[in-house]
């Protein structure tokens, strides 16, 4: 709220309302103003000023209760929730009040108008403002404050409620009246002392991935982009290693380094569905076995393979040590939509944090100023819905629906009216859409191999363009590049020691329920919490 109020007097241009605008003032008992309301034209709402100040009024959601009841922790965080869009949009009706009267005090010395006024009379409506001023001021700082106050009471109300999502917080709940009629509360009452308590932490160098991260499938490329002819290099947890298509057409991925000599074998070529190194040669098969040797006699040789499957237009592998589910999770985009896109970066980005940023979308109107967050304006209070044992779930005021599915990989649904914009109501609501899967390999421990897909269910002729995949390859790299000089600047940090999960929020909840997710995987939980099937 500092920042609102700051950004508002400081940085941002003069008013320019007309002087139709109308402010109705009125006095109080100890000679202060206060603004009732503002009248103008259609224009005037269209000024710079449109994102901070034009707010829906919250007291038309206020949350229904009775006298007397009770409240359990689930309508006493609604009740936190209203508080903070309430005292969020006071503050900016604050704000609008120190323009306003900025406004009135260019009005006074505006030299068109002197000729009408006498000097006594400039100098007392002078003063009278300053003291308006004075007071608008005061109550801005007022404004602040019960921001703040309310900012912590949903942070403490989150912990209560989140099923567990913070599970290293202990907190003291009493949610009804003690024995003696002095202690009696009509809502929930919380012992002010809390027992200590400790902060998602991660922090200090990348470790090595735990054994337990590759018992999955991934998927590491797209069907479209191997041939018969070609192979697609990759590196999977620190390991080097190749596909190509064998005499039968299927996938195959073996470890990239020849047996005889440890040369790279994407250096070299496909011959007849064996992938032959550049070095001497040798041939080897999708399972990994040496079928020609030539210029010697040929020997029991073979290299590393992993179990590898083609389905739905993704080649998946299975890196773990563990005997391969039998069936492959589906990522094919919903009915009705068809791909547009499918595009493969290497980032400098440890696969954890580039998740983080990707089920993060409350930085959007901050970060992404120049590309699909262009003009959005910034909300009084993002919040990501979800079950009480979800990893998926809808953001609010948000039209987007998102998931994170197990191991690596984040589904999005974004409800838009055309391209670029949004409509601002839920995705159902919505005629059109956007559907995105980003999958992020864990290549080395800086290192993310991103296959990302993108669907569409209107403009199918968009297929058609020549040269498309460039245009949304290059939309894709400027939206990537916003993102990437702030996670390497995290990933910085975090490797010096700072932890990237201090203070978790309210909008923070789909990307906390992922490090739990992984922090339990780490540590060989019995049972992975935020299980689908719950």
């Amino acid at each position: 709220m500092n920042a609102i109020a700051t950004g508002a007097l400081i940085t941002l241009p003069f008013p320019t309302f007309s002087r139709s605008s109308k402010l109705r003032v009125k006095k109080g008992l100890k000679g202060q103003f206060k603004v009732f309301a503002v009248f103008g034209e259609e224009d005037e709402k269209k000024n710079a000023w449109g994102a901070l100040f034009h707010v829906e009024d919250p007291r038309t959601k206020i949350p229904l209760h009775n006298k007397g009841k009770v409240f359990d922790v689930y309508q006493a965080l609604e009740v936190a929730k209203y508080d903070l869009q309430y005292f969020d949009w006071r503050a900016r009706q604050d704000v609008l009040t120190i323009m306003l009267l900025h406004e009135k005090v260019v009005d006074v010395l505006n030299p068109l108008a002197r000729e009408y006024k006498s000097i006594g009379t400039m100098k007392k409506e002078l003063a009278e403002l300053q003291e308006e001023l004075e007071a608008a001021h005061r109550q801005v700082n007022i404004s602040e404050a019960r921001v703040s106050t309310a900012l912590d009471k949903l942070a403490h109300m989150e912990e209560l409620v989140n099923d567990k999502l913070l599970q290293d917080r202990t907190v003291t709940e009493v949610s009804q009246t003690s024995s003696s009629p002095s202690t009696s509360s009509d809502s929930v009452d919380i012992k002010k002392k809390r027992l200590p308590r400790r902060r998602l932490q991660v922090s200090g160098p990348v470790q090595p991935y735990p054994p337990h991260l590759k018992n999955f499938w991934y998927p590491v490329a797209f069907s479209s982009g191997l041939k018969d002819d070609t192979m697609i290099p990759i590196e999977c947890f620190e390991e080097p290693w190749v596909i190509f298509r064998g005499k039968d057409g299927k996938p195959g991925c073996v470890q990239n380094t020849c047996a005889h000599r440890a040369c790279p074998l994407h250096l070299g070529s496909v011959n007849e569905g064996r992938i032959q190194c550049p070095y001497h040669g040798w041939e080897f098969a999708t399972d990994g076995k040496c079928e020609k040797m030539p210029s010697t006699q040929l020997r029991n040789v073979k290299i590393k393979s992993l179990p590898c499957f083609e389905k739905e237009g993704m080649i998946w592998v299975w890196p773990g040590t563990d005997p391969p589910t039998v069936t492959l999770p589906s990522l094919e985009p919903p009915s009705g939509f068809k791909v547009h896109a499918e595009i493969v970066m290497d980032i400098p980005i440890e696969h954890g944090l580039l998740l983080d940023n990707l089920l993060d979308l409350a930085h959007a109107p901050f970060t992404h100023t120049s590309t699909f967050a262009k003009g959005w304006s910034v909300p009084s209070l993002v919040k990501f819905l979800t079950p009480a044992s979800g990893l998926q779930g809808y953001w609010d005021p948000y039209p987007i629906d998102m998931e994170f599915r197990p191991p690596c990989m984040v589904i999005s649904t974004i409800g838009i009216s055309k391209p670029g914009k949004l409509e601002g109501q839920n995705t159902k609501q919505c005629s059109t859409h956007l559907h995105q899967l980003h999958v992020c390999l864990p290549s080395s421990k800086l290192k993310t191999r991103l296959l990302y897909r993108m669907s569409l269910d209107f403009a199918p002729l968009l297929t058609h363009i020549p040269f498309m995949q460039h245009l949304w390859r290059h939309f894709a790299r400027q939206v990537l590049n916003e993102d990437l000089r702030l996670v390497e600047g995290q990933q910085e940090r975090m490797n010096n020691g700072e932890n990237v999960w201090n203070f978790p929020v309210a909008y923070d909840k789909l990307g906390v329920r992922y490090r739990l997710w992984r922090d339990a995987l780490e540590r060989e939980a019995k049972e992975l919490p935020f299980n689908r099937e719950n």
